[in-house]
């Protein structure tokens, strides 16, 4: 199942190139009062919404895909755990490039750990990219996103793929230079989401997935899941093993080699094997 959240946080349930619109599924959710859970609503009860999406379908509105606008299929997260350099390919070619991929940020993932992103840098594909800082370089990292969906504490690899409510297509946007990740990473729009949530059982197994990106027409990165060095159960087992990860946290599971620089007026075109495509414009904040 593909779930979206369109046109300032209607529901929708995307079937082929058709949004249903499924809001009134939103009824089932708990009401929420001070002090407010961290949780997305809709990810933390994502089995009733699928059961309730099934049942409204038949009668719901209808829009055309190309006429909405997608925003995050997450509408809140505690934290958007990164994996930095979890490509090797990637690796080699920041190793080859010390004048943009500063030495102290190119130690091997093992070493480094994850990092965070902030939540407030979380937009959907319909929002666009409002780059900061032009006079610095502003680059694409395509990146396979893991939506956790259960809360999950110091999980084991073994059990880890059992806390995933979905997958999404993730832009972990990177201003180059020589400050912390977290610091480059979270900017307003730098985490780009979408274009919906595709469900764990339709994507099955995530560990051999077709990504590509392009911008501007221009094939930029092109690359397979199963060349991660930390793969997904790795991933989640260790996040969760610092942190308590909640249903809607968004894990950047890492970018291959071909990242590159994106300005004003360029339009970004992702796409994750079972999960989806989207397209993105970039645009001075």
């Amino acid at each position: 199942m593909r779930i979206c959240r369109f046109n300032n946080d209607r529901l929708g349930l995307v079937q082929d190139d058709e949004v249903l619109d499924i809001t009134a599924a939103i009824e089932c959710l708990p009401a929420q009062r001070w002090p407010v859970s961290y949780c997305d609503p809709v990810i933390e009860h994502l089995d009733q919404i699928r059961k309730l999406a099934i049942e409204l379908a038949p009668n719901a509105k209808r829009f055309a895909l190309s006429d909405v606008v997608l925003n995050s299929p997450v509408s809140i997260a505690s934290k958007l755990p990164a994996a930095p350099v979890n490509y090797l390919k990637h690796m080699a070619e920041a190793q080859s490039d010390p004048t943009t991929f500063h030495a102290h940020h190119l130690k091997k993932i093992e070493e480094v750990g994850l990092f965070l992103k902030a939540s407030s840098s979380l937009v959907g594909p319909g929002d666009g990219v409002a780059l900061r800082h032009l006079e610095r370089r502003n680059d694409h990292e395509l990146e396979l996103a893991v939506v956790i969906g259960k809360t999950a504490d110091r999980v084991s690899e073994t059990d880890a793929m059992h806390y995933v409510a979905g997958y999404a297509i993730g832009l972990d946007m990177t201003i180059r230079g020589p400050e912390e990740r977290s610091l480059r990473k979270s900017i307003d729009t730098y985490s780009v989401l979408g274009p919906w949530l595709t469900t764990a059982d339709e994507v099955g197994d995530p560990s051999a997935l077709e990504i590509e990106l392009h911008v501007n027409g221009e094939l930029r990165q092109k690359a397979n899941t199963r060349d991660l060095v930390v793969n997904i159960p790795k991933l989640i087992s260790w996040a969760s093993s610092y942190y308590t990860l909640l249903p809607g946290d968004v894990i950047f599971t890492g970018t291959p080699d071909g990242v590159g620089p994106v300005i004003p007026g360029d339009v970004i075109t992702a796409s994750i094997e079972k999960v989806g495509q989207m397209q993105v414009k970039v645009r001075a904040a």
